[in-house]
């Protein structure tokens, strides 16, 4: 019964998708696609001009605090960290292009952080030229979506599972 609700509930997502997809595609203006380029712009230099302004925790974790942001909850309660463990750190060292730093810190980062760069290129081609560059990254996501969502999963809980034994090597025994 699960299956099946999710199915349709999928399904009624694509078709949501689609149809909103149909409808940017006839009427994208160079006008409506640099809105739509500062819309993907905006957070993903936010998020990189943060990341190069932060200064990476050598712990490999925690970095966010500097944010003003709490201990991670997870970490503080069963002592484990949390899926997206390091994340902030990685990038940050990542804007510092300390890339093998960056690897070892947190693995799945490097797909977050290429995505978060192509999204923040795509946004500033969009903003200066009004093409519609986002239109082209939508379709190849699309053409993927499936691939796309497993690389994400996987790569996530790869990479949780990688920091928890980064954290408490001893469960390697």
């Amino acid at each position: 019964m699960i299956d099946t609700l999710a199915d349709k509930m999928a399904d009624k997502v694509n078709e949501r998708v689609e149809q909103a997809t149909q409808y940017m595609e006839k009427v994208a203006s160079p006008r409506t696609n640099r809105v739509v380029g500062l819309v993907l712009g905006v957070p993903s230099w936010t998020v990189l001009g943060l990341a190069k302004w932060l200064d990476p925790n050598p712990q490999g974790y925690g970095t966010h605090l500097q944010l003003g942001m709490s201990e991670c909850t997870m970490m503080h309660f069963t002592g484990y960290p949390c899926p997206m463990c390091g994340m902030t750190t990685t990038f940050a060292l990542y804007a510092d292009f300390r890339v093998i730093d960056a690897l070892f810190n947190q693995p799945f980062g490097l797909v977050l952080f290429g995505t978060t760069v192509a999204l923040a290129i795509i946004g500033a081609l969009d903003v200066a030229t009004g093409k519609g560059y986002w239109k082209r990254a939508l379709s190849w996501v699309d053409r993927r979506e499936t691939k796309v969502a497993a690389v994400l999963l996987i790569g996530m809980l790869g990479g949780w599972v990688y920091k928890v034994f980064q954290v408490h090597p001893e469960l390697l025994g």
